[in-house]
Parts: structure tokens; sequence; C-alpha cells
């Protein structure tokens, strides 16, 4: 009986620590990721107008910043004018050789054949001529159109990169923006609960603190195993070999998740 008592006395400590020991809510552990929608104009000046801040809902169309355009705007304008001018040619030209044409089909021939293809040369020449303005305005109206951008899609400003005032070198983004249909949950599974998962089917998450869970989903699932995942938020830290996974929430769902934010997440 005295040998027997310290096994039972090491059982019930063991069962006592475990039953202290914190446990994992879900089946594993990931956070929130965004993926970023840098804007940016394709031509480069001066920002002469930032018209949200960081933190600001914006809404699809709506100006989100604007560079310095008097230069588009005198060239849209000039080519305006080039384009009537090359209009105007072609009509007198058109007027021309119909009268030409009229004339050389009278039984009197005053016109010689000569004289009226000459005008078809001409009334094609002021033709081409229309063409290449109509591009040229197409091209400048592009240009003028491009100092102003405007938001995508329905999304929240998550920062701002540069202040009104500032040169903005082409390409550069001046407005990062979240969509919240671009938050998803990153976590990671141990090999032996990767059948589990399949993409498109659906997972939990919970957040520290939520009330409830969020369905997400699963729309990539890594094709190679790493062994600690590159950012860790369980409670004890494993050398285990695991998959890393991704899933998607609806933009209603995502609202109000934030990126790296910790949560547990529910396998099928």
């Amino acid at each position: 009986m005295r040998n027997i008592l310290p096994v039972i006395l090491s059982a019930l400590a063991a069962a006592l620590l475990a039953g202290c020991s914190p446990k994992p809510s879900g089946d594993a552990q990931g956070y929130i990721e965004g993926e970023y929608v840098y804007l940016a104009a394709p031509l480069g000046g001066a920002l002469t107008n930032l018209a949200v801040a960081r933190g600001d809902t914006v809404k699809a169309g709506q100006l989100v910043f604007e560079l310095e355009r008097q230069s588009e705007a005198a060239a849209l304008e000039q080519a305006e004018k080039n384009l009537a001018a090359a209009n105007a040619s072609l009509a007198l030209a058109e007027s021309v050789f119909q009268r030409r044409k009229t004339l050389r089909e009278n039984p009197s021939a005053i016109v010689s054949a000569e004289e009226l293809d000459q005008a078809h040369a001409q009334r094609d020449a002021a033709a081409a001529e229309v063409a290449s303005q109509q591009a040229a305005l197409d091209k400048a109206r592009w240009a003028f159109d491009q100092k102003q951008q405007f938001a995508p899609v329905d999304a929240a400003v998550h920062d701002t990169l540069y202040r009104s005032g500032e040169f903005v070198a082409a390409g550069n983004p001046v407005v990062v923006l979240l969509p919240p249909g671009n938050l998803k949950v990153r976590f990671f599974v141990p090999q032996e609960k990767l059948p589990q998962v399949k993409v498109g089917g659906a997972v939990l998450v919970k957040c520290d603190g939520a009330a409830h869970t969020i369905s997400a989903t699963v729309n990539y699932i890594a094709t190679q195993a790493e062994y600690t995942p590159p950012v860790i938020y369980s409670r004890e830290t494993r050398a285990e070999l695991v998959f890393m996974i991704e899933a998607k929430f609806s933009p209603a769902d995502a609202a109000d998740l934030r990126p790296g934010q910790p949560v547990d997440v529910q396998l099928p």
C-alpha cells in the first residue's frame, strides 16, 4: 500500500496540472493579414490635393488625390484646337472632292480625271490628319485624367505617404488602401490535421474578446511544409511540421478585423 500511494499522488498531481494549464480554444492558431492596394499615378507631379486622411473610409469612385496638371490642361486645350482645325480641313477637302466629282460626271466633263484624283488624295490626307489629331487628343485627355486618382473599391485608408506640395515621382504610391475583402486569416496546422482542411471549405475564426466566431473560406493551402511559422501566436512554441493555410472573409465579416490580430481557428 505504501508503494502504491506515491503513484496515486503523482497521478493526481499530473491531473491537476493538466487541468490548470491553458488550452487553446481552437484547433490552430493564426493571425489576420491584409492585402493592401497602393494607389499611384502613372505620371509625376506635385501633390496639390490629398483628399483623404489615414483612418478614413472611402467609397468606390471617390477622389483620393490629385497632382498638378496645368501642363496637361494646356496640352489638352491645344489638342482640341488641333482636332477642330483638322475637321475643318477635312470638311473643305470633302466639299472640293464632291464638287469635282459632280463636274466630272457632267457630259461636258470640265474636270479632268487627274484633278478628281488629286481632290480624292487631298480628302484622304485630311481624313488621316483627323485620325492623327484624334489620337493626340485621346492621349492628352488620358494624361490629364491620370493626374486624379479615385478609389477603385470601398476601402479603409491605411496610410498616406505624401503631403500636399511634395513632388511625387511617376508610379510612386501616394495612398495605401485596405479593402475589407482583402483581409484573410493565415494559420498553421500540423500535418496530421491537414486532411481536415480543403480548398473551398469553411473554418471558424475566433478573435480574443469577440462574442461569436466568424466563418472564413479556405482559398490556399501551402504545397510545402515548414518547421515553424514565421509569426507564432500560439500558447506554446512547438517545433512541429506545419502547413500554412489562408482563408478569406466576406466583406461584412471583415469590417471589424485588423491585420496582425491573433486568432484561434476551428477546423471542420
